[in-house]
């Protein structure tokens, strides 16, 4: 058709050529508007190319088949065939039963034996920040989603002050101008002054069109790249520099038959004002300095920091259920295949961003920040915690995870926890309060490391779906292991271990036969002890006394006598 229009004359053939260039161009310029199209193709082109092989060869048959009878009968196969597929591959979820074995088999996995030591406690969950965040902004702003980064040698939740989606033409015109950066480690975090950062990002989250970050992190990529990579979470952080820096997470799809995601390395993107060569800029090549998983090493500021895509670490922690086997998970055999528990009031669910240190764990793992799990039994009934596992958060190429069951340690799992904290305290109203996010709290107390679950009381309004934030929230330790609960004074951290003790410490020594801990002696201190005297003291002798006594011995003796 195109080579008849073209044989018409001149004019047509102008045509053609100018509709190719601007073909071309579109394809160039709108390569973010339709690579999700050619991501959706790289991940499901074996099913493609199946479904694509059996489609051709059944219609071909159909064409070349003489009867009525045998054309019907191709059909009614290929709708099986391809019902089976559907059934199999999509409801009853073989497909992405196959694309988590492959993420197993791809770990670089550890066995730990001794857990980890928890520091740095983050006091507040994440929604409380978020809550807490969007009370200090005006109306035409928005805070995008905290999350928890290093910042120096501290941890801080980040966030970004951008224009609201509720208005398009502040997404349009405005700058990211403001970056919030509150400590994790205390029940205080202000939004103000010097935890307001001024930065400016012509590229943020909120934004229109090419200065969408997802827009600009896309026309970054090469060709290769735009049929295996996307961008996700965004982080806001300071490079080795000390200058504020956007870094997206970039998610890799690997392998054929059944490709699985991977970390992709990071898109970093420098702060910067919107003008004429921003724009085309972005519209021709996009923005961003891409770093590579083997180039992570190469930025100090990258190294131990939070940069892996929780949709990544997600499926790796899930991907352990096939521990026992490729085909323990099935639903005839479930022996060791485990979940990732999701709590139905906490709207943050797992990993938990939370610092270890790996001191003296016998690893080569870094002390830092680490994606948790606790993973239960598949059963709804079923609360155990079987295996904590540690994702390194900077996407290093490890995985650890330590097993509680084969241990036999017996110790309670996430879901269990809720129930726990609302039976302690019966004169809260639950239907307006949620204990949420509970995460690890393992410290070394009475001689032996101990794993609590720290959780937060949450307010929520009724017929409100966000949770309010508070200043000094109510906090409890639950002890995994014996099942009790301990509320805790969240404006004194250094307290913690020692109330923990004094509510546990007859119950750990009644079963674990310990000693004493936290015992204090009292000592006297610049006492003076008072002189004795040395002189004898001669007694004085009251005569008068004496001779009372006398005559009153004489009369009782006259009385006796009478008598």
């Amino acid at each position: 058709m195109i080579k008849n229009y073209w044989n018409k004359g001149k004019k047509q053939k102008t045509i053609t050529i100018i509709g190719a260039l601007v073909l071309l161009i579109a394809l160039f310029v709108l390569r973010d508007d339709y690579q999700p199209a050619l991501l959706f193709v790289r991940k499901f082109i074996f099913i493609i190319l199946l479904s694509g092989i059996v489609l051709f060869l059944g219609l071909r048959k159909f064409r070349n088949s003489p009867t009525t009878g045998g054309r019907l009968g191709i059909l009614v196969v290929l709708l099986v065939f391809f019902g089976i597929f559907y059934a199999v591959g999509w409801h009853f979820k073989m497909y992405d039963y196959m694309k988590t074995y492959n993420v197993f088999n791809n770990l670089n996995k550890t066995e730990i034996h001794e857990l980890p030591l928890t520091q740095n406690e983050r006091i507040q969950p994440l929604r409380n920040v978020f809550s807490m965040a969007n009370e200090s902004v005006g109306e035409t702003k928005d805070v995008s989603l905290p999350h928890l980064v290093r910042i120096g040698n501290e941890n801080k939740w980040t966030m970004a002050i951008q224009p609201t989606e509720k208005y398009m033409w502040q997404g349009m015109t405005d700058n990211t101008e403001e970056v919030f950066a509150v400590s994790s480690t205390t029940p205080f975090p202000r939004f103000s002054s010097e935890n307001r950062i001024p930065v400016t990002f012509s590229i943020g989250e909120s934004l229109k069109f090419s200065r969408n970050t997802y827009n600009a992190v896309v026309q970054r990529f090469n060709f290769f790249q735009l049929f295996s990579m996307e961008p996700s979470d965004t982080y806001y952080m300071k490079n080795d520099s000390g200058k504020w820096v956007q870094v997206v997470s970039l998610i890799k799809w690997k392998g054929f038959l059944f490709p699985y995601p991977t970390f992709g390395g990071v898109m970093v993107i420098d702060s910067g004002e919107h003008d004429f060569n921003d724009y085309i800029e972005r519209i021709l090549i996009g923005k961003g300095t891409y770093v590579s998983p083997e180039d992570m090493n190469k930025y100090p500021f990258l190294i131990g920091q939070n940069t892996l895509a929780e949709k990544v670490s997600r499926l790796q922690a899930e991907s352990l259920k096939f521990l026992g086997g490729f085909s323990d998970p099935l639903p005839w055999n479930m022996e060791t295949a485990v979940k990732i528990p999701n709590l139905a009031d906490d709207q943050n669910q797992q990993p938990f961003v939370t610092d270890f240190n790996f001191t003296d764990t016998n690893t080569n793992a870094y002390s830092g920040l680490y994606h948790w799990f606790g993973l239960e039994p598949v059963g709804n009934e079923r609360t155990s915690l079987t295996y904590s596992v540690f994702v390194p958060a900077d996407g290093s190429n490890n995985f650890y995870y330590y097993d509680h069951a084969s241990k036999k340690e017996g110790y309670a799992g996430v879901s269990a926890m809720p129930l726990k904290v609302i039976e302690s305290r019966k004169e809260f109203d639950w239907s307006v309060n949620k204990p949420v996010e509970f995460r690890p709290y393992i410290k070394d107390i009475a001689g032996r490391k101990r794993l609590f679950f720290l959780g937060t009381i949450s307010a929520i309004r009724e017929g409100s779906d966000n949770f309010d934030g508070s200043a000094t929230p109510d906090l409890a330790l639950v002890d995994s292991e014996y099942r009790d609960v301990v509320w805790i004074d969240v404006k004194h951290p250094s307290q913690w271990d020692k109330t923990v003790y004094d509510q546990l410490n007859e119950a750990w020594r009644s079963s674990e036969k310990i000693g004493y801990y936290y015992a204090e002696e009292t000592k006297t201190i610049d006492m003076v002890e008072q002189p004795k005297d040395t002189i004898n003291v001669i007694p004085q002798i009251d005569k008068k006394a004496e001779e009372i006594a006398r005559l009153q011995r004489q009369l009782d003796s006259l009385r006796a006598s009478n008598n």
